[in-house]
């Protein structure tokens, strides 16, 4: 259900860029320009890119929330240390040991062993 409504929403935000840059700009933008000689004039095309960009918005919008509540829904049933499998954060309950000084050290330059701080 979520993949179909992401799909439907990546078509919409292609269509909502394509749409816009189709709209007659004031200094003429990447519309179809020219001159209006035919069945549609420049203002009622302009009227109907307008519509389909609404359209093609509120749809987008819809979609945004749409995924959203999925998300937020999917989120509360579930959390990182369920899927880990481990009760409490660590296995058996007991508390993880500190690391010894020397395994956060570097290792010594001059190629000897760091002495062991047991």
């Amino acid at each position: 259900m979520e993949n179909v409504i992401l799909t439907v929403h990546l078509i919409l935000a292609l269509g909502l860029v394509v749409v816009v840059l189709l709209q007659r700009s004031e200094g003429g933008g990447l519309g179809m320009g020219g001159g209006g000689g035919g069945v549609m004039t420049g203002r009622q095309a302009a009227t109907a890119l307008g519509k389909l960009t609404w359209a093609f918005a509120i749809a987008f919008i819809a979609t945004s929330i749409t995924l959203t509540i999925l998300a937020a829904r999917e989120a509360a049933t579930s959390s990182v240390i369920d899927t880990i499998g481990v009760e409490g954060g660590v296995e058996g309950g007991a508390t993880p040991a500190a690391p010894a000084l020397n395994d956060l050290l570097p290792p010594p330059v001059g190629g000897a062993p760091a002495p062991r701080a047991d």
